[in-house]
């Protein structure tokens, strides 16, 4: 992703329910056409106007849909926005295939551009996270501040439960898994994905397993849901192999936005040790740690992380007040 690539203005943006996407209650659904993509996003009803921008970016396999609960929270301090990443969610692929770190990080420019809402207040979980942070190396422009939960930054060895999805991004993974999981049920996949991402999977109540089962089962019945997997999934491995200015902890050194780090003490995909080598390595860090959350604190524990960001927000205003 180049700073001097030529700013893209949106095509089309029109509301999708009828395609079948879910609002959730004071939200709006969008698709915004670009040249090369289109993409879903997710929008909080505004409660006052002029608020600062926010935009949120969702992690490997996850949805806009994944930030709700945070963004319900910070409805009246920030203009929240959450993207469904091409090829996730709502969104359908992108035109070139092209599922790689950078790939998501064009898009997710390529919107701000568009919208002209940067700079912004930028959010992002695991491969959001590595999105957000080569977003915020290559385009100071535009982010405000940055917030990072459980980002996908290289870490060798990786987390026991990293494996699988350093698995799919391998050749012939798909046809492994697919044949591997052929008679498991939607429900069964359910409990696998969030006992996966929750530090305490029984604290989700049987409405929300339901509504991710439901998801879950949508996704699987899409003909791209296995390319954009384990496409998005190779995407992070060949990140986690490159050298030079591309490392991602060498994009992360760059940043100079307020940063906020949130880990969690029972993360079973981005190793909590992790988050003292960001908080080192960032230039501008505070750290939060949740020794009971899992990989999605912002689901798992999204009163606390609210806290957190406001508190970075408040910090950051009082820096530009003086």
């Amino acid at each position: 992703m180049s700073s001097t690539e030529p700013p893209e203005t949106a095509l089309a943006a029109v509301p999708v329910p009828p395609s079948g996407a879910r609002a959730g209650d004071g939200e709006t659904v969008l698709t915004v056409a670009l040249p090369g993509r289109t993409l879903t996003v997710r929008a909080r009803t505004e409660q006052a106007e002029g608020l600062p921008p926010a935009l949120f970016v969702h992690g490997l396999g996850g949805s806009s849909a994944n930030w709700s609960a945070l963004m319900r929270l910070l409805a009246n301090r920030v203009s929240c926005e959450a993207l469904d990443l091409p090829g996730f969610g709502y969104s359908p692929p992108p035109d070139d295939g092209n599922y790689s770190i950078g790939g998501h990080a064009r898009a997710v420019v390529r919107l701000l551009e568009a919208s002209g809402r940067g700079p912004v207040h930028l959010f992002g979980n695991s491969l959001g996270g590595a999105v957000a942070t080569k977003v915020a190396a290559a385009r100071p422009d535009l982010v405000r501040t940055l917030t990072l939960i459980s980002p996908a930054l290289p870490e060798v060895p990786p987390q026991r439960g990293a494996w699988p999805t350093a698995f799919l991004g391998l050749p012939g993974a798909t046809m492994l898994v697919t044949r591997a999981t052929r008679g498991w049920s939607v429900e069964r996949r359910t409990r696998q994905l969030l006992a996966l991402c929750y530090g305490d999977p029984a604290k989700v109540s049987q409405e929300a397993f339901a509504e991710h089962a439901s998801e879950y089962e949508r996704r699987l019945a899409l003909p791209y849901f296995w390319d954009a997997l384990t496409r998005s999934a190779r995407g992070i491995v060949d990140a986690y192999t490159l050298g030079g200015q591309h490392n991602l902890w060498r994009q992360a050194e760059r940043v100079l936005a307020p940063t906020l780090l949130v880990y969690g003490g029972r993360d079973k995909l981005v190793a909590p040790r992790m988050a003292y080598r960001a908080a080192r390595t960032f230039r501008d860090a505070r750290l939060l740690t949740l020794p009971d959350s899992g990989h999605v604190a912002m689901m798992e524990h999204p009163d606390t992380v609210e806290r957190a960001f406001r508190e970075l927000l408040d910090a950051t205003d009082a820096r530009t007040d003086h």
